[in-house]
């Protein structure tokens, strides 16, 4: 199950992270966002766990606890679709001479 985790301290690193989540079972990957400019966190992650069931556990008992100054937001992270949306100004169709 892969959780996102917001209002995060913006000095946690990806060990901290990790640790704080497997106090409720195996984790697979844990990951702090980091700014490609300034290379400093944006204050949330992704966390996946191996069973949904110990995600649910981390919600449950994570959600809205304080690490620092804000409360942490966890919920089951949403699946980024590929595909662009139809309407907009950047997917309008190209101007093609041949086919006039």
């Amino acid at each position: 199950m892969k959780l996102f985790v917001a209002g995060l301290p913006y000095d946690l690193d990806d060990a901290e992270l990790e640790e704080i989540f497997e106090k409720f079972g195996a984790v697979i990957s844990a990951k702090v966002v980091m700014d490609k400019e300034t290379g400093k966190s944006k204050g949330f992650a992704f966390v996946e766990m191996e069973k949904r069931e110990d995600g649910l556990e981390a919600i449950e008992h994570l959600n809205d606890i304080s690490l620092g100054k804000k409360p942490l937001v966890i919920k089951e992270a949403e699946e980024r679709s590929t595909a662009r949306p139809s309407n907009g100004p950047n997917n309008r169709p190209r101007f093609d001479p041949r086919n006039r």
